[in-house]
């Protein structure tokens, strides 16, 4: 019998877990001592809840992150299905700032000043411990919360050591890891010391099947792995969208709200838009986006008054000095442009830096292009959503560098995510596109774009891994 989403209802089999650094919900803590939970919001997680729900006796394993979730962990406050790990704060800081967001994450992108960084020093050395040791939390938790032949999907860079620290606690246990990130060729994961690197693949070598969002993450992978003499399972599940979920919010009054204010902020009904929604992710190349608009406006003069640039950027990472500068970075350059450009009536250029997803999803119905140029992501699920809710139709200009490259690149602009040049004649190309092309294009991409929605992307590497 088939469930809502498409999917063939579950046959009874092995317990099933998942482990992943953020879980499906949240805790607060207000002044009076009182504890509420939130649901975690996107569609990988809502997609996963919806698959596990349908399991019974499965279980997420995930991080307190916050000091309302500790609490929730020390009064033992629980909901069903779900099992948080307080690991000690201090521990966490390090394995996560530390190790996965400044150097696996850095790793993985190809992000490092190479004159200057990494340095891999003792202060690492004691960082990469913690890293270790959080992970090793995940792992002993599993072992004890799985049954026998249980089956287990790791997931994301934060827990890469989780499947092999496993496999030696419960061999009996089937184990999956997806990473969500690309992975570094094999020549630029010898930036990490030697040690070290075959550490981290050999705990990605202790899954049954590694999972990655894209053929090229998968080779690069397998190629890292034969380094060690070691042919890996690897398996590629791009992730998709949920197109019914995603519309449904997308046209919530909340939505319609804030909507009528961006149209409001564009002015002239006949101005188009161009729409970027990030966080400021130093791979997301927000920069060069702001450059290649600004070179449009230069090259292309009869764009002035007639375009508005919505740059939703999301500060991100914070309490990392290099994001902090990049974040400002963003900023002064949005107001050079506005300086040089901006008339009494027509603001060239708009950006938000207060995340707010009903505004975000209003953009996307808004958008005439939608610019999506990382230097390299392991996926980009923007570049699949805006499509799938755009109202007019709308153009894609699309990195090559990103994952969702491979599935949309027939029908997106494609650009080199370094080239200014290049990307501001490819927003030429799509604010100039017709009606008719852009509406055919929209209906392709959107296709593309849901084709494996998170339920779906869940279900088929979990049949793969229990075959």
């Amino acid at each position: 019998m088939a469930t809502q989403d498409g999917l063939q209802d579950p046959r009874p089999g092995p317990q099933v877990l998942v482990a992943a650094n953020r879980g499906p919900l949240s805790y607060a803590l207000a002044a009076d001592g009182t504890l509420s939970a939130r649901r975690g919001g996107g569609g990988l997680v809502s997609g996963l809840s919806s698959a596990l729900s349908r399991r019974p006796g499965s279980l997420w394993v995930c991080a307190a992150l916050g000091e309302g979730d500790r609490e929730a962990v020390r009064r033992g406050v629980s909901e069903a299905g779900v099992r948080m790990l307080a690991v000690d704060e201090g521990v966490y800081q390090d394995a996560y700032n530390g190790i996965a967001n400044s150097v696996l994450w850095f790793v993985h992108h190809m992000l490092y000043d190479i004159p200057v960084e990494p340095v891999f020093d003792a202060e690492f050395r004691r960082q990469w411990d913690a890293y270790v040791t959080y992970n090793r939390a995940f792992a002993e938790a599993l072992a004890a919360e799985a049954g026998p032949g249980a089956a287990v999907l790791v997931q994301d860079y934060q827990l890469a050591l989780v499947p092999g620290q496993l496999r030696a606690l419960r061999p009996d246990l089937r184990i999956g890891h997806f990473t969500h990130t690309p992975w570094a060729p094999p020549e630029y994961l010898r930036i990490l010391p030697d040690d070290i690197r075959e550490e981290l693949l050999r705990g990605m070598l202790g899954a049954d099947r590694v999972g990655f969002h894209t053929e090229r993450w998968a080779a690069d992978f397998a190629r890292c792995a034969a380094e060690l003499g070691e042919t890996p399972a690897v398996s590629v599940h791009p992730l998709g969208v949920d197109a019914e979920d995603l519309r449904t919010l997308a046209h919530r009054p909340v939505v319609e709200e804030r909507l009528a204010e961006l149209r409001e902020v564009v002015g002239d009904p006949a101005r188009k838009t161009v729409v970027r929604v990030d966080r400021t992710e130093l791979s997301k190349n927000i920069v060069r986006g702001l450059l290649a608009y600004r070179e449009l406006l230069r090259g292309w003069p009869e764009w002035r008054g007639r375009v508005v640039h919505l740059a939703f950027a999301y500060p991100s990472r914070q309490d990392l000095a290099s994001y902090r500068s990049y974040t400002e970075s963003v900023g002064r350059l949005a107001e050079e442009i506005e300086a040089e450009f901006g008339t009494p009536d027509w603001r060239p250029v708009v950006t938000y830096v207060k995340d707010d997803f009903p505004r975000s999803l209003a953009a996307y119905r808004l958008a005439d292009v939608a610019l999506v140029n990382p230097v390299r992501d392991g996926m980009n699920l923007v570049a699949k959503e805006i499509p799938v809710v755009s109202d007019r139709g709308c153009a894609l200009v699309l990195s090559r560098e990103a994952g969702a490259y491979d599935e949309l690149g027939e029908d997106a602009l494609v650009v080199n995510p370094y080239d200014v040049s290049a990307t501001a004649r490819a927003l030429h190309e799509a604010l100039s596109m017709g009606d008719a092309e852009r509406t055919e294009r929209t209906k392709r991409l959107a296709a593309a774009g849901c084709a494996n929605p998170p339920a779906r992307w869940f279900e088929s590497q979990l049949t793969e891994l229990q075959a």
